[in-house]
């Protein structure tokens, strides 16, 4: 006899509960694809998002955690709840995260302002999953800041801007990373860019003008001019550049709503990479020639689906 799934928790339940809620949440988005209850869930969080969503990308080794450990200081002692989602590759034999950079992360169990999740990337080479969209989707709604931390993979960093609303590219000195990032068309995707270990006093400067030499090359689109900083997580120097370019960047998306027309170019996009992952290019094709007019994005990506799967 099938044990009865528990039911979910509301976005209420999920801000006033602790951490118990959102694994709960976080859990059945694995494992309850589709349902109803978690498409109203998630349709729900993503119309009252209140989280600033930042994005950490770039190649293994970077040093995106132990930025993100300090990032997660920084907010506690603002006062800011935060959470954690590390997207790592997947295990072929399980499917699961593989690096577990959740183990990386140093926080206080005990601290209810912050949770720490690791997601595996599955079979998307851009470094955020379905799930990982919907996960990031639901914590926005609950915390005051997310930090989305992605696999990192070279050249396939592209999805982390499905979700976030300032994307940050780790750069390391002397690792030739800045030729493969303009050589893959990485340098359009962030609007921060870091230069890790800037104690590597030369080595980083030479990085940073490079990058700064990329950035040149490939022009500037819109009002942003995108900063690029040399930090130390270790050490702190830079990290109240970092921070004040962070702050910059909120302010230029609230001017003129731009942040709102992000969020729904996203909301698209997600309906968008969903289909196509389960019907292909031909589904995609098809659904775009579909008028829905679903009150959310999950409950528009469900009823594609359901009459795509109908004929």
């Amino acid at each position: 006899m099938m044990r009865a799934r528990p039911p979910l928790p509301s976005l209420a339940d999920l801000r006033a509960g602790g951490k118990r809620p959102v694994a709960a949440a976080l859990a059945a988005v694995e494992t309850a694809r589709g349902s109803p209850a978690l498409v109203a869930l998630l349709d729900e969080a993503a119309a009252n998002a209140r989280a600033q969503v930042l994005g950490l990308t770039g190649p293994p080794g970077v040093g995106k955690s132990t930025l993100t450990n300090v990032l997660v200081q920084r907010a506690r002692a603002e006062g800011r709840t935060v959470a954690v989602l590390a997207v790592d590759p997947s295990s072929r034999r399980t499917g699961g995260a593989l690096l577990g950079d959740r183990a990386r992360i140093q926080t206080d169990p005990e601290d209810r302002g912050v949770f720490v999740r690791s997601m595996a990337a599955r079979d998307r080479l851009g470094g955020l999953s379905d799930d990982a969209v919907a996960a990031a989707v639901i914590l926005r709604a609950v915390y005051d800041l997310v930090i989305v931390e992605t696999v990192g993979v070279g050249q396939s960093e592209a999805d982390i801007d499905l979700i976030a609303d300032t994307v940050v590219l780790c750069i390391q000195p002397a690792s030739g990373d800045s030729l493969q990032f303009m050589k893959a068309g990485v340098m359009e995707l962030p609007d921060v860019i870091v230069v890790t270990k800037a104690d590597m006093a030369e080595m980083s400067r030479r990085a940073a003008a490079d990058v700064s030499g990329a950035l040149a090359l490939g022009g500037a689109e819109g009002q942003w001019r995108v900063p690029v900083i040399r930090l130390s997580a270790a050490t702190g120097e830079g990290m109240a550049d970092f921070a004040e370019a962070i702050a910059a960047h909120a302010v230029h998306l609230r001017d003129h709503a731009r942040l709102a027309a992000r969020r729904a170019a996203q909301e698209t996009r997600w309906v968008e990479e969903a289909v196509k992952v389960r019907f292909g290019t031909e589904g995609l094709k098809r659904a775009r020639a579909m008028s829905l007019a679903a009150p959310g994005p999950f409950t528009r990506e469900a009823a594609v689906a359901a009459r795509l799967t109908s004929g």
